[in-house]
């Protein structure tokens, strides 16, 4: 469903516009071209409707007001904090002849058709919506990019997306990278062989069993050195020293 059925609302105060939000009506504004802005009113069971569909934004809606339909293009949507909940939205008028700037937003396809990917390789999105200045009459829902056959160290450029009948980026004099599919970022490192781990812990044990045994040896040869050793008695004497000569 592109349409959508409203009724023309006259200025209210902001405690009236509660009330009919809590009646199940959103307050809108449809503004642009030569008319005056237009307050409106949309039932909130079918915004709720379109707002769900994909790249809403982007797309152009039909107002049925009095029995008249006026195309439009969603410009903002506010939100309630509390239930987030539309409590409001603005329309902007599509007017033949004119050129309006978008974000399109840009979708990727036949991703498991990709040699690269299927290798392992990444799909690195630099942009995932494109500025484009596109007429009224022929705005694009979404720019497509193929993804088959691209290797890894393919670059997807502005240049290889085909874009509609005078609808062009906004971005002049260069040729801008939309995506790439890069390499793997993260590589495993390859697993050791059971004989060399077994080996090493082989070698870890014997080493840890010579500490063992120095440890262990190296007290009982402090203390049989201790042991050899004799502590002079007290009437012992040097040979160096003589007795004092007898008196006559």
């Amino acid at each position: 469903m592109n349409s959508i059925q409203a009724t023309i609302r006259s200025s209210v105060t902001k405690g009236q516009l509660n009330s009919f939000r809590k009646k199940g009506e959103v307050p809108a504004v449809i503004y642009g071209g030569k008319e005056k802005n237009q307050n409106i009113f949309l039932p909130i069971k079918d915004v709720k409707i379109l707002i769900e569909k994909e790249n809403f934004l982007s797309k152009v809606i039909t107002l049925k007001i009095d029995g008249n339909d006026y195309s439009v293009l969603p410009r903002d949507i506010s939100y309630d904090v509390v239930s987030d909940n539309p409590i409001h939205l603005d329309f902007i008028r599509i007017v033949k002849g004119a050129k309006i700037i978008l974000n399109i937003p840009v979708k990727f396809i036949n991703n498991e058709k990709s040699p690269g990917l299927k290798r392992g390789g990444v799909l690195n999105i630099v942009r995932r919506q494109v500025e484009l200045k596109c007429p009224t009459e022929n705005i694009p829902t979404e720019l497509v990019v193929d993804l088959d056959n691209l290797d890894i160290g393919a670059s997807i450029k502005i240049s290889s997306i085909k874009l509609p009948e005078n609808v062009t980026p906004t971005i002049q004099g260069r040729d801008f990278v939309i995506a790439t599919v890069a390499a793997p970022t993260i590589i495993k490192e390859p697993e050791k062989p059971a004989e060399e781990t077994v080996e090493a812990g082989a070698e870890g044990a014997e080493g840890a069993e010579a500490a063992a045994e120095g440890t262990s040896e190296k007290p009982a040869e402090d203390s049989k050195n201790k042991e050899g050793e004799k502590k002079p008695k007290e009437g012992d004497k040097k040979d160096t020293e003589k007795a004092p000569p007898q008196k006559k």
